[in-house]
């Protein structure tokens, strides 16, 4: 079946009290048993499991063509379920440019309890195999990469990786799992912050992790029991339900981005634009082939001048609200060097912008009045 149809059937569970078209919400946190002591529906308790729970992971696992997924309370729990799975000693390789909060939870939460881990250009493939040590077990490759957009080439990392007895993840967040899908071009996981794309209405806070084989499965299950950093019944149903939309929202965000960056790239206030999807991107060719169905919605744009007038044109916007996040049906901007801290790498310049749902005219609007110099 095509994306469209396995969004829509994927998640579906059997009512078999009333019939309900809609999916049942199942918010008990214990099931019966039989006299024997054995669960006649499958289910325990609901940190081990739970049907909302169950059917927004196997909407997921089909959705990217893996064997497996685990359903979290965020996406960082959802990260670090993978690193929990590592032993201590284990190396993790890890982008130069990506979520900041991935690099601080590998740093300044696992390494203590052992996990090394260090950073590497990932679109660079000569410099990922330089930097890979004896006790590598792990590269964690992010495509497209948070804030600039960078693409790494998933099927030459993971050949590289595998050849070494290397496992290789992948966060999906930004292409989600209709535009991109890492398991096809190797990867052996993927991970996403389900809070962005798949929930849609930045309503819900969640993250998954999908698998290739039983490798990993035992591993991560154990850990998500044992951890409790499940997902709650409420927002499993509402993941599930966004997955229904996903691949029509999809085509209309990455429509609306491709048309705000080819315009905002010729803009005269524009120092660049970061977009996969235009051809002046430096990996556009190989976006086109890791992501043939669209760009996604992210664009992120370096405005002549400094910080200050950065910051000036992001306070000037009027349907483009400032807050973090992404993905959702409104238009989000963000002064990404100002979240991320001291440390940041990202430029002061850069503003991080999420194309929403809006029609794209009205969005070049106030995109041009706020980035237009205002005459005294």
């Amino acid at each position: 079946m095509k994306k469209e149809t396995q969004a829509i059937h994927a998640t579906n569970l059997v009512d078999e009290t009333a019939g309900a078209i809609a999916t049942p919400i199942f918010l008990s946190t214990t099931f019966l048993r039989d006299e024997d002591g054995s669960y006649p529906k499958g289910h325990m308790y609901s940190r081990n499991s739970n049907p909302n729970r169950d059917a927004l992971e196997n909407g997921l696992a089909i959705l990217e063509g893996g064997a497996k997924a685990f359903a979290f309370a965020s996406g960082l729990a959802a990260v670090s379920a993978v690193f929990q799975c590592l032993k201590s000693g284990d190396h993790v390789l890890m982008p130069s440019v990506g979520y900041y909060a991935s690099m601080k939870l590998a740093d300044e939460i696992m390494g203590p309890w052992g996990l090394q881990m260090s950073q590497v250009n990932m679109e660079d493939l000569d410099a990922i195999r330089a930097a890979i040590q004896p006790n590598t077990k792990l590269i964690w490759v992010e495509t497209p990469a948070n804030p600039l957009l960078g693409i790494s080439d998933i099927q030459a990392i993971s050949t590289l990786a595998h050849s070494l007895g290397i496992f290789v993840g992948v966060d999906n967040t930004i292409a989600t799992p209709i535009l991109q899908n890492p398991i096809s071009l190797g990867a052996d996981i993927v991970m996403h912050a389900t809070t962005k794309y798949i929930g849609g209405h930045s309503d819900v806070l969640g993250g998954a992790i999908i698998v290739r084989d039983d490798e990993w499965s035992a591993r991560l299950k154990r850990v998500q029991i044992l951890m409790g950093a499940t997902q709650n019944p409420l927002d499993c149903y509402l993941l599930a339900r966004g997955l229904k939309t996903l691949p029509l929202r999809m085509r209309e965000h990455s429509a609306s981005a491709l048309a705000l960056a080819q315009r905002l790239e010729k803009h005269s206030a524009i120092e660049q634009v970061h977009y996969p999807g235009l051809t002046s991107h430096p990996q556009h060719a190989l976006a086109k082939h890791q992501m043939p169905h669209g760009f996604s919605g992210m664009i992120s744009i370096q405005v002549k001048g400094d910080e200050a007038n950065a910051r000036r044109v992001a306070s000037e916007l009027k349907l483009f609200q400032q807050a973090t996040s992404l993905g959702g049906v409104e238009s989000l901007v963000e002064h990404r060097r100002s979240i991320e801290g001291p440390d940041s790498k990202t430029p002061g310049n850069l503003l991080r912008l999420s194309i929403g749902l809006e029609h794209v005219d009205d969005l070049w609007e106030d995109l041009n009045s706020s980035l237009m110099p205002k005459k005294l």
